[in-house]
């Protein structure tokens, strides 16, 4: 009987103990505000696999390119001077309808300033036109899933560099930075920047009369149809994962334009697929 009791007491303290340290013990999983990884992990959105992306899913590497290729290319082009309305629609300002959000420098501007003036809002081809000298012909060079709006300076100084990390402080680029070849964007928008331009590579291949679209792993490209860095956007896409703008922003091109999407915002995990 003495045995049967000290085992009894034995479980009642070894219980206890479990229930206090359950109660004061840090939970091995951290929530996810105060959770840090050394990079982020990005979402996939599948609520279009069984339908949109139906023929590419399971698929990797060259046979994946070649699917989303068949998918996206199937669009609505718009004009370049549809582009200016579009992007009013598609950059609006979640918090003041009347403005839209500059890409590089992260302003909100009044949608009425889109022009070429100092103090005014232009059109800026991520994949700089010069690239592949397709200019703004209707395809590539309006193809809204690479057109932002840009503060006209800003444009300017990012010309058609490619894109890499470091330089100095670009005035008003909102932390951007640029040297004498390349330019790299302020941190919030550096994921948007590389999957635009992944996006671009895989719907551009040079079968509709425009150069064949591809990011290669250097900068100062100059004309040639390539933009890099490679290793640096591939970085940028895991680093910056889409954000509720970005994923919006390829909603109503899809709903509203150009009836196609950025298979890259919905799975941003294909990028290392393919590259």
């Amino acid at each position: 009987m003495l045995a049967i009791r000290t085992r009894r007491r034995k479980a009642v303290v070894l219980a206890t103990a479990a229930v206090l340290a359950g109660l004061t013990a840090p939970s091995l999983t951290a929530s996810p505000a105060t959770a840090t990884t050394a990079t982020t992990t990005a979402t996939t959105n599948t609520a279009y696999d069984d339908t949109y992306y139906k023929d590419a899913i399971g698929k990797t590497g060259a046979s994946l390119k070649s699917s989303l290729h068949t998918i996206i290319s199937d669009q609505t082009k718009l004009s370049y001077s549809a582009v200016w309305d579009a992007l009013k629609a598609t950059d609006e300002d979640p918090d003041n309808s009347g403005n839209v959000i500059l890409l590089y420098s992260g302003v909100s501007r009044s949608k009425s300033l889109n022009g070429g003036d100092t103090g005014d809002w232009n059109r800026e081809h991520v994949w700089a036109k010069s690239h592949g000298d397709f200019g703004t012909s209707t395809g590539p060079g309006t193809d809204i899933h690479h057109l932002r709006p840009a503060d006209v300076r800003v444009n300017s100084v990012r010309g058609n560099k490619d894109f890499d990390n470091g330089g100095s402080a670009v005035s008003e680029g909102g932390g951007s930075l640029t040297d004498s070849d390349s330019f790299e964007p302020r941190d919030a928008v550096k994921g948007d920047v590389a999957r635009m331009i992944f996006y671009m590579a895989v719907r551009y291949e040079g079968g509709d009369g425009f150069a064949d679209l591809e990011v290669n792993g250097q900068v100062d490209n100059g004309s040639n149809p390539y933009i890099g860095k490679l290793s640096v956007l591939k970085a940028w896409n895991d680093e910056d994962p889409p954000d509720a703008f970005e994923e919006h922003r390829n909603q109503v091109v899809y709903d509203d334009y150009q009836h196609n999407r950025n298979p890259f915002i919905d799975h941003p995990e294909w990028v290392e697929s393919i590259w």
